[in-house]
């Protein structure tokens, strides 16, 4: 059943909240984890082929099954910003989130008061026209989560004043971009940990949530124990081939 209350406040309050990367350009994959009971889906523009019709049929399935519905956009620039919002996004995961000048144009372009987000009275996201302007406004600030990545090493200098910034609602931990550009043997090594743990404690002194990326419970079990609420699980791809490859070294392996 649909949460009546929207993410950004059960994001706010701490709430487990658990949800997965979308790589693949469908909508049944997050018709598919929207109805089993994900709090929310990443559709991944960044790293994934999809395009602006494909991301709308994502959010569509994520709307008619209540989980929120946000987006990993290819980039901070305000149009992409401005496309997934007008096609209903929850809110959107911003990458490359290095500085608190980035941070707030960024916040800028996803608020209409105060901020510089262009308005459209015809989308999805207004109800497709007949509402009243200010009144979708003000519900549309009020919903809209934005979440930066920190995943750059020169990220880290910035951190509390990133974490400080108005209109960010949450920091997500780039585990993958901080060890490759760090040069760590894995995701885990002393340097990420230190620059992990950075992180969480900048969103704490600040009082907002993190979320990170977790492949599985040791992970998990981890990185809640440092302050992370909300967990991006695997991917809809991750999801098929650990199921098919299990499947399939089962049948394999009948006499």
């Amino acid at each position: 059943m649909p949460n009546e209350e929207n993410f950004r406040t059960r994001l706010a309050r701490g709430d487990r909240l658990v949800g997965s990367f979308i790589k693949t350009p469908t909508l049944h994959a997050t018709e598919i984890l929207g109805s089993i009971g994900f709090d929310f889906v990443v559709v991944d523009e960044e790293h994934s082929p999809f395009d602006r019709a494909a991301t709308d049929a994502a959010l569509f399935a994520a709307r008619a099954t209540g989980a929120a519905g946000l987006v990993r956009v290819p980039s901070p620039a305000p149009h992409h910003l401005l496309s997934v919002l007008d096609c209903g996004a929850a809110g959107v995961l911003v990458p490359h989130v290095a500085s608190a000048a980035l941070a707030a144009q960024v916040a800028a372009a996803c608020r209409y008061r105060g901020g510089k987000r262009g308005y459209s009275g015809s989308v999805r996201a207004a109800g497709y026209g007949g509402g009243r302007m200010w009144d979708y406004i003000d519900a549309a600030d009020a919903a809209t989560t934005i979440v930066a990545q920190i995943e750059d090493p020169e990220a880290l200098d910035e951190i509390d004043a990133i974490a400080a910034t108005p209109g960010i609602d949450a920091l997500f931990i780039g585990r993958g971009d901080l060890t490759a550009a760090m040069g760590a043997a894995t995701n885990d090594a002393p340097p990420i940990r230190d620059a992990v743990e950075r992180i969480a404690a900048a969103a704490k002194r600040a009082g907002k949530p993190v979320m990170v990326f977790v492949g599985g419970m040791k992970e998990a079990e981890w990185l809640a124990g440092i302050g992370a609420t909300a967990f991006v699980y695997a991917s809809d791809q991750g999801f098929l081939k650990s199921a098919a490859s299990r499947a399939l070294a089962e049948m394999r392996a009948l006499a």
